[in-house]
């Protein structure tokens, strides 16, 4: 049987990172390790994870960084496959052998990757639903649409990591994207897995994609015209994954419209450039949206969609 290591690299998640830890060590999966890398936490996590002992494998020193945890932890994995899981969110009990046991009749696969349940939490509430990852499972379109899940979703074949150089560690937000796109570069096998068995919790405005959504936008168009031109240079560009591409372009499009104008009709001339009879889809363009935006256009639509907001809101006074 398999070694699976499971691994979780913390920076100040006191409140939190005990909980991961048990739901690691709570995998019904018999064969596993669980390490965990204190990324020199200034709360009690340290404290935290020395408390259960032998049970598990642990090592601290300065903070570098989440992707320089990460990568630390591959170094000390035994496992074939990797379970990451950040300190703050948790998995649930048959995570772990559900996925393996989908791996052993699909030994081809580099990464096994499935849907995971989203806690949100606010002061009124604790909130969960399922985030699923919409058909086609073409790897390539989930990535341009931005359907592929988080971290702690997926299982990782080990040696595919290190072949593509593992985790980069200056990467400021993305940091799972700019992998995948790495693996899928590099000609792995992403395959889909309808089980769901990871939690991701949010509960924290400061992440770097909410503290820089400029930032996250660039980062985001990075990696979309990485992707492009690679499938472009292959022969492997076609119309699907170009749209799910776009899509992903607009929906970045419509975020940055409320805090740049400049930087949003910018991101709709690559569209164009690509793709000039795009069209965009999904819940970010609903029918009315997209009926005005066939007529009149990007910038046309998004100034009668704010004016309508500022119509129908209702007045504080």
């Amino acid at each position: 049987m398999k070694v699976v290591s499971i691994l979780i690299p913390c920076y100040n998640a006191e409140r939190w990172v005990g909980q991961a830890i048990e739901s690691a060590l709570g995998q019904t999966w018999p064969e596993k390790e669980v390490i965990v890398v204190n990324d020199g936490s200034t709360d009690g996590s340290l404290a935290v994870i020395q408390s259960f002992g032998d049970r598990i494998c642990w090592e601290t020193g300065p903070n570098r960084g989440g992707n320089v945890a990460r990568n630390r932890l591959l170094e000390l994995a035994r496992g074939e496959w990797l379970q990451y899981l950040d300190a703050d969110d948790y998995l649930l009990a048959g995570k772990v052998a559900q996925q393996m046991e989908f791996l052993a009749t699909h030994p081809d696969t580099d990464l096994v990757f499935g849907p995971n349940t989203r806690e949100y939490w606010s002061e009124k509430e604790i909130r969960r639903e399922l985030a699923p990852i919409p058909e086609p499972h073409d790897p390539w379109e989930l990535l341009g649409r931005g359907h592929l899940p988080q971290t702690g979703a997926p299982l990782w074949r080990k040696k595919s990591l290190l072949e593509v150089g593992g985790w980069k560690p200056d990467q400021p937000c993305f940091q799972e994207y700019e992998l995948y796109l790495r693996l899928l570069m590099a000609g792995k096998q992403l395959t889909y897995c309808p089980h769901n068995g990871s939690v991701y919790r949010q509960w924290s405005e400061q992440t770097v994609y909410n503290r820089d959504k400029a930032e996250a936008r660039r980062q985001c168009l990075l990696i979309a015209q990485r992707a492009e031109s690679f499938l472009k240079e292959h022969n492997v560009l076609n119309a699907p994954r170009r749209r799910a591409i776009n899509q992903g372009r607009f929906d970045a499009a419509r975020s940055a419209w409320s805090h740049d104008h400049a930087e949003a009709l910018g991101i709709m001339e690559i569209i164009h450039r690509s793709d000039p009879g795009f069209q965009p889809a999904g819940i970010t363009a609903p029918a009315r949206y997209r009926i005005v935006y066939r007529a009149l256009g990007f910038r046309a639509t998004e100034i009668l969609a704010g004016w309508l907001r500022q119509f129908l809101t209702p007045s504080s006074g």
